[in-house]
């Protein structure tokens, strides 16, 4: 063949690559096989359909089984921009640099062993990076706050999306980057519920944010059968398999309460209060007092920077159901007074505070309101009955007595596994979508039970004390406990205030200052 025609078959197949990635990797690109070597990456025909998604569509979220070659297919796309068109800027970023960086790799091998009239000459190569003398490039950047932020982006690859912290913030950050028509790609496995990933995917479905869904099931694999899917049972076993292979949220991250139990409650037994009060509406109600009945308020007060909430729970004993619950950012007097208030119309309920740090600041003003049923714990956790705590509390022998709860390194690991154990069998009634919430992202991270990064998890918490002191302080009830019962008339409707004017009028009113002036606290509401 005459070098003229050969220029002019290698002009054409160039030209017939750069218009069809599909034909440019099934026919150029390899793939470096863990067993077999260098083979070439023939695609499969879910790997061909997801190519041309990503083509249509300038926000992709993919939610994938493990081991379909996704993280291969995008190397290979990103290679093709890379090749095809100048000045590519694409961003690699995961959880871990290293997670990163074997995206890199795979274009790196891919790349290398295109034959010369196809590869473009490198500038650059190292680990992290890889640079084209046409101005495109791709790096590889492990998760941070600023990531992204600082440069326009062609495209930005999240790899395991469901895995990356502070992603919330990347994300906001890297929108700015693409508006310039840049494209994105999170891919990922799940990671439990309620996470950034999980939500983009979700609002995809429902098509209310602008990412293109594609989910790929095992089964979208046509090597892989039900004898292949028994065996990541036994390997993985059932509740990890479901959520490598089976794409399922539900049943995936390591959460403290088991996502199917809380989407029950969500299906169940959350629903709308039936009195929403406050000027944000956060205190919310959904049974009103019961002058036969006993309740437990539990509250967790806010550090006070701003980033976590103050709330409280207020649950009837007996059936320990939920009937009502704040949450909601407001100084720590006003919470103090709010909680007074509040537990005087539930029966002047039995009120606990947890009394780290700041929440010392909203028990004095509780004591200095003369609330007569907070909660006192010694060093042996046991509750402190009423005319005890008044009588003795000042005395000697009576020191170690610490009004609220103190949350340590011993009680903490108490609460967590009392808050599973009554979820688990189902033993409480949540009315919250809140608490569920926030549940669905309270996940153990290196062994410690919190919410996930960028979460909040002051009504799991909260939630945990009441039930904790429910089962343990409170079995001292039959040895003299009992808690104040008083006539309560009904509250009022939603268009006016929640307490009834007239029935405990005092409790909303206090003497300030040095002329005794009356301070009306309905405000709170």
């Amino acid at each position: 063949m005459k070098s003229e025609n050969l220029k002019e078959v290698l002009r054409q197949e160039y030209i017939k690559c750069g218009n069809d990635p599909s034909y440019f990797i099934t026919k150029y690109c390899v793939i470096q096989h863990p067993i077999r070597g260098k083979i070439p990456f023939e695609l499969y025909p879910f790997q061909d359909k997801t190519l041309k998604e990503l083509l249509n569509h300038k926000y992709n979220v993919i939610l994938k089984a493990r081991q379909l070659g996704i993280s291969t297919l995008t190397a290979a796309y990103s290679l093709w921009l890379m090749t095809f068109r100048n000045d590519k800027n694409i961003l690699v970023l995961a959880t871990k640099q290293d997670t990163a960086k074997n995206l890199v790799t795979k274009i790196r091998v891919m790349h290398s062993n295109l034959p010369n009239w196809l590869r473009q000459k490198c500038i650059e190569d190292n680990k992290l990076s890889l640079r084209y003398k046409n101005g495109s490039q791709v790096k590889a950047v492990s998760s941070s706050e600023d990531s992204g932020r600082s440069e326009a982006l062609s495209l930005l690859v999240l790899d395991e999306a469901a895995f990356i912290d502070k992603i919330d913030t990347i994300w906001a950050a890297a929108q700015q980057t693409l508006s310039t028509g840049g494209q994105c790609i999170a891919l990922s496995t799940p990671n439990g519920v309620g996470n950034w990933f999980h939500r983009t995917w979700v609002d995809a479905e429902e098509g209310v944010n602008g990412f293109h869904p594609i989910k790929l099931h095992w089964t979208v694999h046509p090597e892989r059968d039900e004898v292949y899917r028994r065996e990541q049972d036994k390997l993985l076993g059932p509740g990890l398999a479901a959520q490598e292979c089976d794409c399922d949220f539900l049943t995936s991250g390591q959460m403290v309460v088991d996502g199917v139990i809380l989407q029950e409650y969500k299906d169940n037994h959350c629903k709308d209060p039936v009195v929403k009060q406050g000027i944000d509406s956060n205190v919310w109600i959904w049974e009103q007092p019961d002058y036969t009945k006993n309740y437990i308020m539990s509250a967790d007060v806010s550090r006070g920077d701003g980033t976590d909430f103050s709330a409280f729970h207020i649950l009837e004993i007996e059936t320990m159901t939920q009937v009502a619950e704040y949450r909601g950012k407001i100084s720590t007097k006003d919470f103090g007074n709010l909680c007074v208030n509040v537990a005087t119309e539930y029966n002047d309920a039995l009120l606990v505070v947890e009394n780290n740090n700041i929440g010392w600041a909203s028990i004095q003003q509780i004591i200095d309101r003369g609330y007569q049923n907070l909660f006192y714990s010694s060093q042996d956790l046991q509750y402190v009955d009423v005319e005890h705590q008044l009588t003795n509390r000042y005395r000697a022998q009576d020191r170690n007595l610490k009004p609220g709860f103190s949350m340590t390194m011993k009680t903490r690991p108490l609460v967590i596994a009392k808050l599973e154990e009554y979820f688990r069998e189902k033993a409480v009634i949540v009315h919250s979508n809140r608490l569920i919430d926030e549940l669905f992202v309270f996940i153990y991270n290196n062994n410690k039970a919190q919410a996930m990064s960028g979460y909040n998890d002051d009504l799991v918490m909260s939630f945990g004390i009441a039930l904790w002191v429910r089962d343990t302080a409170l079995r001292l009830r039959a040895e003299g406990i009992e808690l104040s019962k008083k006539t309560i008339s009904n509250f009022a409707t939603p268009n006016q205030l929640m307490y009834t004017p007239g029935k405990k009028e005092d409790s909303w009113k206090i003497e300030i200052g040095p002329n005794k002036d009356n301070e009306d606290l309905q405000w709170l509401l």
